[in-house]
Order: C-alpha cells, then sequence, then structure tokens
C-alpha cells in the first residue's frame, strides 16, 4: 500500500470557453468536477495504474463532502481506501479554465480552510495508525499547507515515516520544503522554480547537488516540457518526452510523483521508473480534466522517452 498525504485537498472545478478574453463576459461550454490536491491526483493515478493506496488529509464542508463522494465513485474500492479526517472548515475549491482557442488554462486556488490543533492531533494518529498497519511500502507527503498548520508539519510527517522505515517522498514548496528537507525524506520532487528557490541556483543539475547535500537522499527536478532530472548516491540521470504536447498541464507533476512511487514498489531501476513518470506526465497534459492520464497516450509515449545518464 502507498499512502498520500493532502493536507490541503480541494474539489477542482474546470470550465471550458471558447476563448478566455480579459473585462468580458464568457459562456462555459464545459463544466467538470474532480477530487483535487496534489496527494490525491497521486493516488487516482497510482490507483488506475493497480496499486493499493490510502488518501489521508483534512475534508470538511460541502466541498469536502462532495470531494469524498467523487472519490468513491471514480475509484475502485478495493484499490482506494478513504482515511480523510473531517473538519469544522469547508475544503477549499481550485478553478481550471481552459481556453479552447489556445489550449491554455488558468487556474484560481483558494487558500484553504483553517486546521485546528485538535484537528492536526487527529491527523497525526490517523497518520500513524497507516505508517503502523504493516504493508505500507510508501507514503507521498503533497502540496501546500492549510492555514492553522505549522510550517514544520511536513519535516514531523517525514521524521515520523523514517521512524515506521517507510520510504517518504516530499512535493511541496517554499518554506515548508526548506523544513522538510532537514528531515532527510527519500525523495524531494521540485519544479525549477521551487529547486532555485531552495538552493539558490538556477542550474539544475547544480541546483539537485545542492538539495542533496541540504538533506535529500534523491531529487527528481521537474523540468516542464524538457523531462525529468534525478540524482541519487548512484548516479544522475535525465528523462525527456519525445514531442511536447499542448493540453492542461494541472496535475501533470502529480502523475510524475505516481510514477516514480509505483515504479518503487515494483521494483523497477531509476530509468524505468523516470519513463513512466515522464509519459504519465504527458499524457496528463493530454487529458480533458485536471488528475487525469491519457491512457492511450501513456502507452504510445513510453516506449519512446528517452532515458540519459547526466
Amino acid at each position: 500500500m502507498i499512502i498520500t498525504v493532502t493536507l490541503n485537498a480541494a474539489l477542482d472545478v474546470t470550465y471550458q470557453v471558447p476563448a478566455l478574453r480579459p473585462h468580458a463576459t464568457h459562456r462555459v461550454t464545459d463544466i467538470s468536477e474532480r477530487p483535487g490536491g496534489k496527494g490525491l491526483n497521486v493516488a487516482r493515478v497510482l490507483a488506475a495504474l493497480g496499486h493499493r493506496t490510502a488518501v489521508t488529509g483534512f475534508a470538511g464542508g460541502p466541498a469536502g463532502d462532495e470531494l469524498r463522494r467523487l472519490l468513491a465513485a471514480v475509484t475502485r474500492a478495493d484499490l482506494l481506501t478513504d482515511a480523510l479526517v473531517p473538519i469544522a472548515g469547508a475544503t477549499r475549491r481550485t478553478v481550471g479554465v481552459v481556453d479552447a482557442a489556445s489550449g491554455d488554462t488558468t487556474m484560481f486556488n483558494e487558500p484553504g480552510p483553517t486546521v485546528a490543533p485538535a484537528e492536526w492531533a487527529s491527523f497525526l494518529d490517523v497518520y500513524r495508525g497507516l505508517l503502523a498497519s504493516g504493508d505500507c511500502e510508501a507514503v507521498a507527503l503533497c502540496g501546500s499547507l492549510p492555514p492553522g498548520l505549522p510550517v514544520g508539519a511536513y519535516a514531523e510527517l517525514v521524521r515520523e515515516a523514517r521512524g515506521a522505515g517507510v520510504f517518504v517522498l516530499l512535493d511541496t514548496s517554499g518554506e515548508p520544503l526548506r523544513r522538510g528537507l532537514a528531515a532527510r525524506p527519500d525523495l524531494i520532487k521540485p519544479n525549477a522554480d521551487e529547486l532555485a528557490w531552495l538552493t539558490g541556483f538556477s542550474e539544475p543539475a547544480r541546483a539537485t547537488r545542492d538539495a542533496r547535500r541540504r538533506g535529500a537522499r534523491a531529487v527528481a527536478a521537474s523540468l516542464g516540457a524538457q523531462g525529468i532530472l534525478l540524482a541519487d548516491e548512484s548516479g544522475s540521470w535525465r528523462a525527456a518526452p519525445p514531442a511536447r504536447l499542448a493540453g492542461n498541464p494541472t496535475g501533470a507533476g502529480d502523475s510524475a510523483v505516481a510514477g516514480l512511487l509505483s515504479g518503487l514498489a515494483e521494483g523497477l531501476p531509476w530509468p524505468r521508473r523516470l519513463a513512466r513518470a515522464v509519459a504519465l506526465s504527458a499524457a496528463t497534459v493530454a487529458a480533458p480534466t485536471a488528475g487525469e492520464y491519457d491512457k492511450a497516450v501513456y502507452e504510445e509515449l513510453l516506449p519512446r522517452v528517452e532515458v540519459t545518464a547526466a
């Protein structure tokens, strides 16, 4: 089983419009809603790949109720366990507006509910129970922190996972990433901007080496259309998609995390994990809705992803 943690879950709403114009009234041609937040996206892709997953974090209010209902509706019950912790505050929404003329997406992200200290304590009890279940292969800590949580929350969760002997991946940004890195996660997955902010270096290879010196055992730097650069103690590799795809990039990095973790669970070497991560990421850009991937595109791209030593 793989645990995904989404402390700031969301109900993802996607609008499609013929063309997005500032200061204009728009007619929406299509609306879709999906359970969202980085860790929930990761879990849905893992389940689609056939891996058992438990999702935890927080959910509250009408949007939280709808998120949980949709999560149950879109995922096989034997592959995904809902371990979200109820809270008094309302789960946030994210709204993506897809411009059909250009293919670009404009995102609006709400900040999230304020989490009370007692609710954080309840979450920690659930998290520790999942880690102690005996069949946990890895945990993914994903996304932003909602108001009310300490900036070192991810550092605490990394230490809990390491204490339980469970592989831990951290995918966040800003000060929560800096604090979490000091707890020595097994893998971090920043994008190029997050990595530059963390290290002060804009050159990805140098920044990746610096992030490892700061505490990460391995670093998978997401470089957008240029693929992923990964480095650990055994070496470094770069994987790139064969072509750039137009579409909605929301959730592409989360699919990459699912690719890396599913490859870990299957015992694949780094080059094959990277190829899967890049193909899934590109196939997510090609999908019409955030948090999903186009299976046909994924299967067509996977053997064409080029992985080279870096």
